[in-house]
């Protein structure tokens, strides 16, 4: 198993395998982003080494993230290629919606557990003013899909002050006849920009009080590691979650692990790379001594988001395309 030096079992890995996408939504990546050269992403077949190494280290759930994953070429394929690692038990995607209708029947031939839908508005000229392209209805049909293919699917919102805030009831009314999971999310700082970024007012006390004056709200138990608080609408289908991305405050039972498309091996949203997987597959270094590199770092994951960006001696500058969210 990875542990850590705070006895956590680290059993997650989210996997961006690519810094492209379709869209341009303003919080995650500036219109005009350099995207990498090909030869710089890790191969398929670096993943797959990556994926089945760190499973035999603990490692039992994948999430699959971009950028948006099915804008690169045969990402169907590399899905079902990691279904097949004998330990992984659950694998996910996150994904904007655009492309992802043409994918459902191999999502599920896949056994994918979890489809986790960006979509930050349910207006179209909002969604267009956010994302610069016209592809508002391409997500509408994927959402509609994925519920009626039976994904257990999860929208996540990031919540933006004078954008959306007037959207959150139309969206948990989403949740009334479907078993979705509705999660609002604070916005965080890694869209690009520098040092513009100035903090959010709308963060988890604001979302819930907002939710609290028009619903009576049902506390669920929290679950291990989990990254929202979660809550349901008496009567209703589905759930609602909110996620303190930026408030930090579920950071202390993290289980995971995040692999930029480089390489970048994170233990931490708000810290650094602490080394390159790419680079050591490349050198031709063996599995043993692989999961042994990884351990060693894993042993100094930190306590939370704060202290990771402590320890962080670069400032945020990063786009989440670049992360994996």
């Amino acid at each position: 198993m990875l542990i850590d030096k705070f006895g956590r079992e680290i059993n997650y890995l989210r996997l961006a395998i690519t810094d492209r996408c379709n869209l341009r939504c303003s919080y995650c990546m500036p219109e005009h982003q350099h995207f990498l050269n090909r030869e710089e992403l890790l191969s398929f077949e670096e993943i797959l080494f990556l994926t089945d190494s760190l499973s035999k280290a603990g490692i039992n759930k994948v999430r699959i993230t971009g950028g948006e994953p099915f804008v690169r070429k045969d990402t169907a394929y590399l899905i079902r290629e990691i279904s097949k690692i004998e330990r992984i038990n659950q694998l996910s995607i996150t994904t904007n919606g655009v492309l992802t209708n043409q994918y459902l029947n191999e999502l599920q031939d896949a056994n994918v557990s979890g489809v986790n839908l960006s979509l930050d508005t349910l207006n179209p000229k909002k969604f267009f003013a956010l994302t610069k392209r016209d592809e508002f209805d391409s997500v509408q049909r994927s959402f509609h899909s994925l519920i009626n293919h039976g994904f257990n699917l999860k929208l996540n919102v990031v919540v933006m002050n004078h954008f959306n805030t007037d959207e959150i009831y139309d969206f948990i009314e989403l949740s009334r006849n479907h078993p979705i999971s509705i999660r609002f999310i604070e916005e965080m700082p890694f869209n690009g920009q520098g040092n513009d970024y100035s903090g959010i007012t709308w963060n988890y006390t604001t979302i819930l009080n907002h939710i609290e004056q028009h619903y009576k709200l049902v506390k669920l138990p929290e679950q291990a590691n989990a990254i929202s608080f979660s809550y349901r609408v008496e009567g209703f289908a589905g759930t609602i979650g909110i996620i303190p991305a930026y408030s930090r405050s579920l950071c202390g039972s993290c289980n995971r692990l995040r692999v930029t498309p480089t390489g970048g091996l994170k233990l931490c949203l708000y810290g650094k790379d602490v080394l390159n997987v790419r680079d050591l597959i490349r050198s031709g270094i063996s599995e043993q001594n692989l999961i042994s590199t990884i351990q060693n770092v894993v042993l100094n994951k930190p306590i939370n988001g704060f202290e990771a960006e402590k320890q962080n001696d670069l400032p945020i500058h990063e786009s989440m395309s670049m992360i994996g969210g």
